[in-house]
């Protein structure tokens, strides 16, 4: 009973999250966005990091655009998602140009062909330095909830897995003041 009702609190946080960007207009996007930004590249985890995952975001998040621009002029590495069933990995990205030649999936985000032969990050040796993630609603406190699918928890697990003691990895989410809430209104 007590997972059922878990699963009806982040059901009806995930639609009035959903409910609150929707009435956003999309200046008040690019304002936030764009403050987010300039903390993020002054920020010492990502100046110190070489290996960088980030997620290429819809119309309804923080745009990452700009951020994802300025990761390239600073030869970081970057790598995005990238999704088939209920598979993801993160995948090298190594220009703006490519992002802008990236397909749309159905859910209207880029994304690189999942059988593209491409430099994964759990195959490459290195692994990721800081991972940038999405979600629907966060604390201040850094807890967070995602879309519900469980992508970049089961990621991050593996990550974890097999990169153990190979390197301390840093967790950014980026957010949109209206994504903020109180501990007590996340349901976990």
């Amino acid at each position: 009973m007590a997972a059922t009702t878990q699963n009806r609190l982040k059901v009806a946080l995930r639609k009035r999250m959903k409910d609150a960007l929707k009435c956003l207009k999309p200046e008040v996007i690019a304002r936030q966005s764009q403050a987010v930004t300039a903390k993020v590249l002054t920020n010492q985890a990502f100046q110190q990091a070489q290996r960088v995952s980030i997620y290429l975001s819809t119309s309804s998040e923080l745009d990452t655009t700009a951020l994802l621009s300025e990761m390239f002029r600073l030869d970081k590495m970057v790598f995005v998602p990238t999704y088939e069933g209920s598979n993801m990995k993160m995948v090298r990205l190594r220009g703006m140009d490519e992002y802008e030649s990236l397909p749309l999936t159905k859910w209207n985000i880029k994304q690189p062909d999942f059988k593209d032969a491409r430099e994964d990050a759990m195959t490459n040796g290195h692994g990721i330095d800081l991972f940038i993630v999405p979600g629907v609603a966060f604390t201040r406190r850094g807890a967070r909830m995602g879309h519900g699918m469980g992508y970049y928890d089961k990621f991050l697990r593996q990550h974890a897995e097999k990169y153990p003691s190979f390197k301390v990895v840093v967790m950014m989410a980026l957010a949109l003041n209206e994504q903020i809430i109180s501990d007590e209104e996340l349901p976990m």
